[in-house]
């Protein structure tokens, strides 16, 4: 009889998405316990229950989002303790379970094989074990890659020790869209140093790319031969970075209180960081807060989008965004299929696209509606919340301030809002909905007005 590796018995009767929010809520409460020791404490007391779970879901949801500063308030146990899971959450405990069945040398039955596709975002069962452990060792590379660099880098600032230590929790941090520094204000101080005002961006936007993306790359090497997901993928992600560079540079060209100090040289570092950070990063080499409203409301668009599909990014995704664009045009102007590169869309795909959305706008518009009931009493600005949550959604990691100041309530808010975000609005759906059944007739048609 096959052994399965990802469920136990008791599990058995558990759908795919049920068993994908396990994966993901578990290592939360076991990090939110171990970040609540004394031992992860700089100080040695103990951190707040709400406040280590809340560090739990953001660093295992990718986000960054904190409510006490990293660098300061954990110990180096506490920071390691964040890293891995900053690590199991971008990559996903299914691939650490494929992996350790693999070496076990267990048998991976059909089931078990649903649900890696469905936690990966493959297109199909076929080849996910080779699939996952691709995941894995691309991440292990590009990561190595990233804090080999850093650490060259910082060792003219620190010894070599530090220097390798905050090159790889940095490393780790970007290619995973996490977000989280060692420093209280981020990359700021590194706001026109080329080398990392190109390492970083480089290692999350890869991370933003999606795994299926990477190795499709990997494989093929050339734009005729690459899948319509990741020609999708790569032509989006190139105009939504370039876009936001130019958009954010030009904008903050007039605001003194960010590019007012820099030299020209920074101010396009600037530009181009702030940019593409957007793509569910969570760093910051300005001050949000400080940044024009037409900026901060143009990157609330780029957060909403988030990263694409099968990455360590939140959003509703790339593909989505087109997918719903694409359709949206061809009802403009008449057509019955909606096309791209000489292909055609779907009816299933193209209906899941509208429903991530809704559910999407919906999540948001709950989340920002309670956030300001909530917190009231901090008399902050709209834009404000709904920055802190499209934030939170998107798992970017962004924010205007709004984080440290929230009520236990706000902070409950933003961590189900993260969660929701991570783990993707159509999966929770499908997890806390009961298992669908087939129609056995179907009712008469019957039109109703539109528009």
């Amino acid at each position: 009889m096959a052994v399965h590796p990802f469920r136990s018995t008791a599990l058995i009767h558990f759908t795919s998405s049920r068993v994908i929010l396990l994966s993901f809520a578990i290592p939360i409460l076991l990090g939110a316990i171990l970040l609540a020791l004394p031992v992860s404490s700089a100080s040695g007391s103990s951190i707040s229950w709400l406040d280590a779970l809340f560090t739990s879901t953001s660093a295992v949801c990718v986000t960054g989002l904190v409510v006490v500063d990293t660098g300061t308030a954990y110990s180096l146990f506490g920071q390691i303790v964040i890293m891995c899971l900053i690590q199991i959450g971008g990559l996903g405990f299914m691939t650490y379970s494929v992996l350790v069945a693999v070496v076990l040398g267990k048998k991976i039955s059909l089931k078990d094989r649903l649900l890696i596709q469905q936690s990966t975002n493959a297109l199909s069962t076929q080849g996910v074990v080779k699939l996952t452990i691709g995941i894995f060792a691309a991440a292990l590379v590009i990561e190595a890659f990233g804090a080999i660099i850093l650490t060259i880098r910082w060792m003219g600032d620190m010894d070599f020790i530090t220097a390798l230590y905050y090159g790889i929790f940095h490393s780790v941090s970007s290619f995973n869209n996490a977000g989280f520094g060692l420093w209280s204000d981020s990359l700021s101080r590194y706001v026109g140093d080329p080398l990392i005002n190109i390492v970083i961006p480089l290692l999350f936007i890869m991370g933003g790319l999606g795994f299926t993306v990477i190795l499709d790359l990997w494989k093929n090497r050339s734009w005729r031969k690459l899948s319509l997901h990741s020609k999708i993928v790569l032509s989006t992600s190139a105009i939504l970075c370039a876009g936001g560079f130019l958009v954010i540079t030009t904008i903050e060209s007039f605001n003194p209180d960010t590019f007012g100090a820099l030299t020209g040289s920074e101010k396009m570092w600037a530009g181009f960081f702030q940019g593409v950070v957007t793509r569910t990063a969570g760093f910051n080499t300005i001050d949000i807060a400080s940044m024009m409203t037409a900026s901060q409301f143009f990157m609330i668009f780029l957060m909403f989008i988030g990263a694409s599909s099968g990455s360590t990014g939140g959003g509703i995704k790339t593909t989505t965004f087109v997918v719903l664009l694409l359709t949206l045009i061809s009802i403009v102007t008449g057509k019955r299929d909606v096309q791209i590169m000489h292909r055609r869309i779907p009816q299933s795909i193209i209906m899941r696209a509208l429903a991530v959305m809704v559910i999407s706008v919906g999540v948001v518009i709950a989340a920002t509606f309670l956030l300001t009931l909530t917190e009231h009493s901090l008399q902050k600005d709209f834009m404000e919340v709904l920055f802190e949550v499209t934030s939170a959604f998107g798992t970017v990691g962004l924010s205007m301030g709004l984080t440290p100041e929230l009520s236990a309530l706000g902070k409950l808010i933003i961590i189900l809002t993260m969660f929701i975000g991570r783990l993707g609005p159509l999966t929770l759906a499908f997890a806390l909905s009961q298992k669908q059944s087939r129609e056995k007739f179907r009712y008469l048609e019957e039109k109703v007005l539109i528009g």
